[in-house]
């Protein structure tokens, strides 16, 4: 069943499954189990097999610790501990106090969050899980729900990154991009002067920050984001009342009365100026004759490596703040205890979710659910001026189906290639900008994404919540994406299509409209 229509059945499941039930782990489980099946032709025995080295694979790799999976999962337990003793200090609390002095309304503390997500754009992974942590005593003050806080971190990740030639994202694609004009035998474009002109083609990106302005300045919702916003507003319930126990550890940790702002801000500055220092010296290591720019270098650092180090580094100042409080006598050791285990907890779902992914995307890269898709495209005979539209989709669903932008770049982009050579070559760069724009807006729909589950945990929302309301306003972007391909492809003009965007998003801003009476009553309730 591998490289047939039967390949999307695992995935279509799991993913119908969880958001239907609202269980991800057990919907992930049944696709798991789904995915064997199909791989081991319904033989029970061979199946859990490949179930159990699926499973194992997350950890071990041909014989090895698998590196990158493990120093992600750790991180992601250090960044809990730390977040907790961040809380514990008081720093959260005096940074949000200060903040709010400064962002007094709502929609400020939206493109607040918006700025840091395109501020810290090297890897999407760190991006996700370190901005909704830094804005979260902001916008939790504000009464902006933790769905809303998610939704911009994850639209500040991916699209911010696979734009960013600086980072882990711009170096795999400009690798990618290089094999295929190598191997087409294109000579007219560079890989790295491609990757610059695909930038203002890239219309799924400049629509989805384009949303996210737009909510941000209109403060109106629709879709499953209201009934949040609207809770978070008039109640001031930030979380669903049905999942607050296992997401919202803070709220269960003691609180320093002598807290300062610089017990936030030290922690954070560190984490990520020794991580951003450990992917230099990393990938700095790395290179083998290649020139020393910093595209060379942030693309070959190891990624999870330096995640690791960062953590560390990061955890070691923040325990030597803790120390001034329990010398203090703010705080106890038995605080430092509690610390640690309600930090790890709180990222432990999380955690697992992130594990059962991994083992459904290597389950689904067997069945070769991709490549049958990608393999539709190429074998479509559709009109030239459709194909980048055409492309788009494709690859959104590729990525919504495999749970993964990057194997859907991996997959599609050399197909790309391959489309535009045997037809119109002039179309290879727009066509290559619909593959990343497409990956990008698959990868941000499907409950199953790496990236949007690590959106969920670093801003403390449940996934499932994150996946529904951001869903909607993921597919206007891509609606107005949509509407600039469809004009590229006609006109043949990269700014009449980045225009149509423009206008998409204008047309949008004024069709949102918010009635006068919950201004006062937003006023209302938050001065409260």
């Amino acid at each position: 069943m591998e490289n047939t229509i039967w390949s999307l059945v695992p995935p279509i499941l799991a993913i119908i499954m969880v958001l239907l039930t609202k269980r991800v782990l057990l919907s992930l489980g049944v696709g798991i189990v789904a995915a064997a099946f199909f791989i081991g032709s319904f033989n029970v025995m061979e199946s859990l097999k490949l179930v159990w080295e699926s499973f194992i694979g997350v950890f071990i790799d041909d014989g090895a610790l698998n590196t990158w999976n493990v120093y992600i999962l750790l991180f992601i337990l250090m960044l809990g501990v730390l977040t907790a003793f961040v809380s514990m200090m008081g720093g959260t609390r005096a940074f949000a106090e200060w903040m709010i002095q400064r962002v007094k309304t709502r929609a400020g503390a939206q493109i607040m969050t918006m700025i840091l997500g395109i501020i810290v754009f090297v890897d999407d992974y760190f991006n996700s899980l370190t901005v909704g942590q830094v804005a979260k005593p902001v916008t939790d003050k504000h009464r902006i729900s933790r769905a809303k806080l998610a939704y911009i971190v994850d639209s500040t990740s991916a699209p911010i990154c696979v734009i960013a030639p600086i980072s882990s994202w711009g170096a795999y694609i400009i690798g990618i991009i290089g094999t295929v004009f190598v191997t087409q035998g294109i000579t007219e474009y560079a890989a790295f002067g491609a990757f610059i002109q695909i930038i203002p083609m890239n219309y799924y990106v400049w629509a989805a920050l384009g949303v996210v302005l737009v909510i941000a300045l209109r403060q109106v919702d629709f879709g499953p984001m209201k009934v949040h916003e609207q809770r978070a507003i008039t109640t001031g319930e930030l979380l669903n009342p049905d999942n607050k126990e296992q997401i919202d550890t803070a709220s269960k940790l003691p609180s320093s009365a002598s807290s300062r702002i610089s017990d936030l801000l030290i922690p954070i500055a560190v984490l990520f100026i020794a991580t951003i220092g450990a992917m230099y010296l990393n990938g700095l290591g790395s290179l083998d004759g290649e020139e020393r720019t910093l595209m060379n270098i942030f693309g070959n650092a190891d990624v999870s490596e330096a995640l690791l180090y960062g953590g560390i580094i990061g955890l070691v100042i923040t325990f030597l703040l803790f120390y001034r409080h329990i010398t203090g006598g703010k705080l106890t050791g038995s605080h430092f205890i509690l610390g640690l285990r309600e930090g790890m907890k709180s990222m432990l779902p999380g955690f697992t979710i992130l594990i059962f992914a991994w083992t459904i995307v290597t389950l689904i890269d067997g069945l070769g659910t991709g490549t049958y898709l990608a393999g539709v495209v190429e074998s479509s005979n559709l009109s030239l001026a459709l194909l980048p539209v055409i492309v788009f989709i494709m690859a959104g669903f590729i990525a919504f189906s495999t749970g993964t932008s990057w194997g859907s770049f991996g997959i599609l982009l050399p197909i790309a290639g391959q489309i535009a050579v045997a037809t119109d070559v002039s179309l290879i760069l727009p066509m290559m900008a619909a593959v990343l724009a497409g990956a990008v807006f698959g990868d941000h729909c499907s409950p199953i994404s790496d990236t949007t589950i690590l959106s969920s945990t670093g801003a403390s929302c449940h996934h499932i919540d994150h996946v529904t309301t951001q869903i909607p306003y993921a597919i206007v972007a891509a609606v107005i994406a949509g509407v600039g391909y469809i004009v590229l492809g006609i006109s043949g003009s990269v700014w009449l299509g980045l225009a149509m965007v423009i206008i998409g998003l204008a047309v949008f801003f004024g069709l949102l409209r918010k009635p006068r009476t919950m201004d006062a009553v937003e006023d209302k309730q938050i001065a409260k």
